[in-house]
């Protein structure tokens, strides 16, 4: 006996009930327009003829034999019970009806297994059979396909198992059609991230960059335009605008609560340009004052505004407006393509960095906390006059301890984010104080953050670097105190990390790969990173994104001492 045996498939219970339910209801009409129970052999013939496809659906061979051998004893059957009811005194011909409702059967079974060609071949099998029985069936010295009676009802049943045929294709093609429409969502997104990558790479300067597009776009405007000074805003949630870009020889502390009573809430609501006689900042004490608010529409979204305004009365007129606008159109999708896929990128690295948690805290943590058991018992099972066995147990289980806090601390800094209720500025004063105290440092903050936000992307960025900075000057400087500053006034913002260690000899091993990655970071955000000794020890690191109204913009080594 073999090991094992393939079991055929098993009849569909439904499918052979229909059969049956078939069968049973022709042999009924069948005796009722014959009289002659002689007659129910073809419908044993049937059937037989449609055992093999029931017992075996899938076969590619004896599936449509079957079927094209039940519509050939179909076409027989309909044109001999026709003859024998007419002979029995029914209406010529019309005794085929009581059998040509099987015609369904198979039919049926090839429009619900997509095989329409099939189907369409069975009808044209069943039409040839029911011509040529009826041309060689005589009934009363006349030929059966002399009869109207026979005719019609053949035709009548054609006619009917083609059209179910046709709308059962219809349908499946209507359902292919909204299947399309309506892609599986991981492909469409490989689809769409695939047409991104492509896109992007034949884009002028290939960049997708928000800031610097609004610079760009910023800098055209002023050559069609009079701008003693400009922003381009674009939105954050929360109904608050963020500063993408701005121009101009102050910085502005534009208006950015789309509630507020402004000509840029006016804008945001409406999409036309707007032009006001005050400024849209909060910080602005000029006397007169022009302004024009455009909003840059892609479809029919709004994804964000251009704020231009000059010192001088009626500095927009219609003709300056249609010209700012012209250069703004085309400008709206840019920025609308950059920011999605700022959101896009961000939303990626967000699920990498819980995806490397979870694998760091059920993998390596994990079977390190089984290495410091393990080694616990051997201590507990030690004999006495092994010292030197126990101090290097000893030293082991302290080694492990300090490789779990490390982990930790990855985990703590890959789950670690900018709030969007708590800002920048929290979000480092909260990983600085965790660090510093399992490093055993004292840290001193000094926060000074405006209501307004950075970009979401730019955020993230800043807080990566402040990150890397505060690891470094934990693990590597032996430094006993950590000064870190946080200065955010959008769009302008200043990190500085600074520690009393050993500075940056050639001992300490954070070296080239940290600062790299730091000065990668920078860049991506449009900032600069500088690297300096801090005197009289330690290392200083700041980050500075955008300009401030102050031109001390990195600052000197000395950096605050307050808590």
């Amino acid at each position: 006996m073999p090991a094992s045996t393939a079991t055929a498939p098993h009849p569909h219970p439904l499918a052979a009930a229909a059969r049956l339910v078939m069968l049973a209801l022709i042999a009924i009409l069948t005796l009722f327009a014959t009289r002659d129970v002689a007659q129910l052999w073809w419908i044993a013939l049937l059937a037989v003829a449609g055992l093999p496809s029931l017992l075996a659906p899938q076969h590619r061979l004896i599936a449509p034999l079957s079927r094209v051998a039940e519509v050939v004893v179909l076409g027989l059957a309909a044109s001999q019970v026709a003859a024998v009811a007419s002979i029995g005194g029914t209406v010529g011909g019309l005794g085929a009806s009581a059998v040509l409702p099987y015609l369904a059967v198979p039919v049926t079974v090839t429009a619900l297994r997509r095989r329409f060609r099939e189907g369409a071949a069975l009808l044209a099998v069943a039409a040839a059979t029911l011509l040529v029985s009826g041309a060689l069936t005589e009934v009363g010295g006349r030929l059966q396909l002399g009869q109207a009676g026979y005719l019609a009802v053949c035709a009548q049943w054609l006619i009917l198992a083609a059209l179910g045929l046709y709308a059962a294709g219809t349908l499946h093609r209507v359902m292919a059609v909204r299947g399309e429409g309506k892609p599986q969502p991981y492909a469409e997104a490989t689809r769409l991230l695939t047409q991104l990558r492509t896109v992007a790479r034949q884009l002028p300067g290939a960049t997708l960059d928000p800031g610097g597009i609004s610079e760009h776009l910023l800098e055209e405007l002023r050559t069609v335009a009079r701008a003693d000074r400009g922003a381009v805003l674009s939105a954050s949630g929360g109904g608050r605008l963020v500063v993408l870009a701005q121009a101009g020889v102050d910085r502005v502390d534009w208006e950015t609560t789309l509630d507020a009573d402004s000509a840029i809430a006016d804008a945001w609501a409406s999409q036309q340009a707007q032009t006001a006689a005050r400024s849209q900042s909060r910080s602005h004490r000029g006397a007169e004052v022009s302004a024009l608010i455009v909003p840059l529409v892609a479809g029919v979204r709004t994804v964000g505004l251009v704020v231009l305004e000059a010192d001088v009365a009626h500095a927009y007129p219609p003709p300056v407006v249609s010209r700012v606008t012209a250069l703004t159109r085309p400008a709206a999708l840019r920025l609308e393509a950059a920011l999605l896929f700022d959101e896009v990128r961000s939303l990626a690295t967000n699920e990498e960095r819980q995806r490397l948690a979870r694998e760091i805290h059920d993998g390596v943590a994990q079977e390190l906390v089984m290495v410091g058991y393990g080694i616990d018992n051997a201590m507990a099972t030690v004999f006495d006059d092994a010292d030197e066995t126990a101090e290097a147990l000893r030293t082991l289980r302290g080694e492990v301890t300090r490789v779990i806090q490390e982990l930790r601390l990855s985990l703590f800094e890959l789950r670690s984010e900018v709030d969007r209720q708590g800002g920048l500025a929290a979000a480092i004063a909260e990983y600085a104080r965790t660090v510093g105290a399992s490093g055993g440092l004292r840290v001193h903050l000094s926060l000074d953050e405006s209501t307004a936000r950075l970009p979401a992307a730019t955020e993230a960025e800043l807080l990566r670097i402040a990150q890397e900075a505060v690891t470094n000057a934990r693990k590597h400087a032996g430094a006993s105190n950590l000064w870190v500053t946080c200065e955010v006034d959008p769009p302008y913002a200043q990190i500085e990390v600074s520690d009393d260690g050993q500075g940056m000899a050639d001992q300490r091993p954070d070296g080239r790969y940290g600062l790299a990655i730091m000065a990668e970071r920078a860049e991506r955000i449009r900032g600069r990173l500088e690297i300096r000794p801090r005197q009289p020890s330690g290392t200083t690191v700041a980050v500075v994104v955008g300009t401030s109204s102050r031109r001390d913009n990195v600052r000197d080594s000395a950096a605050p001492e307050g808590e």
